[in-house]
Parts: structure tokens; sequence; C-alpha cells
């Protein structure tokens, strides 16, 4: 297959590109920057405008478009409207690539995210009957913000008319893979420093993917022709935040994490410029639309996946 990767050169696309071309597969990242340092071709676009990029798009079985400014910032007026616009200016121009082409993808994966869900401790979100999020009494406006952005996302993409290209909005939870500076090796550091305790109350619901099964979810939609609309990727086994942590230290070997308050995080958060929001929204999140399909996870259970993730990174880091 060809596949197209817009937005392909973070952690996320980097995982995919890395799987679809040992594969085999005909695999073009979309970036800023142009460069030669990878096995895969990389693209230079500007994520807004038509140009010479998008004669990748005709001819191409897949596009999986993962554009958009990383979201670890604190959400004043300059990076909202950043975020946003990344977000809805690329969809636009991947929808508008797609329409012209002669040849069209037969798939257009858009990204999304599971955090367009209400933030909840009652009961799970699921592709079906989740409840979206922007309603909340307890949740704060930075919370309400992320919402407004994937609901804009998901809007953006959904205006298309596209007779022969299937869309599938990945509703995507963190992916968990050893690579440098990723969220697991991110969080991992802090558990190795005797950081990684409960955070607020740690009923907070941590929602996951293990690297092996997104990529394994992201074939499965490719394969798949009744799946379409939004679909969930994410572990079915979500955690609250003082289990996933307390599991996270077993695997690593750390007997210590000291807790944090959310006063603590708060100010952590302002001086690291981020929002606690990554840290103490309840993510409960499962993927009923993928099970129902017949998909079946490597790695359902923390336990296991935080285990192979904690050897791998050993592995690669000596």
């Amino acid at each position: 297959m060809k596949i197209v990767i817009p937005g392909g050169s973070g952690q996320v696309g980097t995982i995919l590109a890395r799987a679809f071309h040992a594969g085999g597969h005909e695999v073009i990242v979309l970036s800023r920057q142009a460069s030669d340092k990878f096995d895969w071709r990389v693209v230079r676009w500007d994520a807004k405008n038509q140009g010479d990029w998008t004669q990748e798009f005709d001819g191409a079985d897949v596009v999986i478009n993962l554009a958009g400014r990383i979201v670890n910032c604190r959400y004043n007026a300059e990076n909202r409207r950043e975020i946003m616009d990344s977000r809805v200016d690329s969809t636009r121009a991947v929808g508008e690539a797609i329409r012209e082409a002669k040849n069209p993808p037969r798939i257009w994966l858009q990204a999304s995210t599971a955090t367009i869900y209400a933030h909840r401790f009652d009961a799970p979100n699921d592709d079906l009957t989740g409840i979206i999020g922007g309603t909340e009494k307890d949740a704060p406006d930075t919370w309400n913000f992320s919402i407004e952005v994937a609901r804009a996302w998901e809007k953006t993409a959904n205006e298309f008319v596209l007779p022969k290209t299937r869309l599938v909005l990945m509703r995507s939870a963190m992916t968990m893979s050893p690579d440098k500076d990723g969220i697991f090796d991110v969080m991992r550091g802090l558990v190795s420093k005797g950081l990684g305790g409960t955070a607020g109350s740690g009923r907070q619901y941590i929602s996951w993917i293990h690297d092996a099964d997104f990529i394994r979810a992201v074939g499965w939609l490719i394969e798949n022709e009744s799946l379409s609309g939004a679909v969930n990727i994410s572990s079915p086994n979500p955690l609250p935040n003082r289990e996933f942590m307390r599991i996270f230290r077993d695997a690593w070997g750390t007997k210590i994490g000291l807790p944090a308050t959310e006063l603590m995080l708060e100010i952590g958060a302002f001086l690291m410029r981020t929002e606690t929001e990554l840290i103490l929204k309840s993510r409960r999140v499962v993927p009923t639309r993928l099970l129902e399909s017949g998909f079946t996870f490597k790695f359902p259970d923390w336990q296991d996946a935080v285990k192979d993730l904690c050897e791998r990174w050993r592995e690669s880091n000596g």
C-alpha cells in the first residue's frame, strides 16, 4: 500500500511510519521540514495551503492525518489559537486534497482524541453512547477548550463529501511506547526519580494503549470497511491514577512514589508551562466498536503492557 501521513514526524507518526515501512509499504510523511534522515520519504507542506504535496494523494491507498500543534503548553490566547488553527487548517487541507485527487485514497484516518469525552468517574465512555464533554460542572475552562478543539477537528473532517473515501475519526488515548520523549518515557522518568505517586485524588481514570496494539488497531481500521465515523482507540481496561501508578512503580522496580496534591500539580504545571488537565481529567474510555468488530488486544491490561514497555526501554537504553 501507499500510505501518506500528514503530520507524521511526531512520536505517533514515527511509530506508524516505522511499522508500515517495515511491513513493505510505501510511506510518505508530510512535514513542515523536508528530511532525508529516515527510511521513508518526508515531503514538505505548510499544513494549510494546497501545493505540490497534494500529488502524493493521487493513487494513495491510505491517508492518516496526525497534524496539529502539541498541547503540552499553557492555554493562553496565542497557544489556544495555534492549537485550534493547526488542527482545523490541516484537516481542511487534507480534505481538499482528497476531494481533488483523480484517484483518491480509499480511507482517510483522521486523528481525534479521547479527551472529547466528559470528565467522569461513574461509567466509561465508549464510541456508541459516550458522553461528549464540555458541560461538566467540575471541569475548568481549560478542559472545555480541549473539547472545543476536538469537536472542531472532527466537524471539519465531516464537512467533506467524499464518496470514494471512507472516513474514520480516531479518538485515541495516550499511545505508550518506549520512544524517547514520548508520554511513557516522561512518566518513566518521574517514576524512576520517586515522583510517580498518586496525582490529586488518584480517582481520575487514565486511558492508554500499548504501541503494538495502536499499530494493529490502525491496520484493522484500514482493512475493515464496515468501520467508519468515530472509533475509540484505547485499551479496554482504563485504570484510576492511583492503581495505574502503583503498577508502573512495581514494573520499574521503584518502591517510593511521592504523591502530589492538586495545588502542587497546579504550581508544577505553571512552572513547566503546561496544564493539569493532562493529569487530573478522568479519561475513562473503552473501545466498544473495535471489540465488537472482532479486534483483539495483545496487551489489554496495564500490568502486562508496562512490563513489556519497561523491558524494551531498558533494551534500547542499555
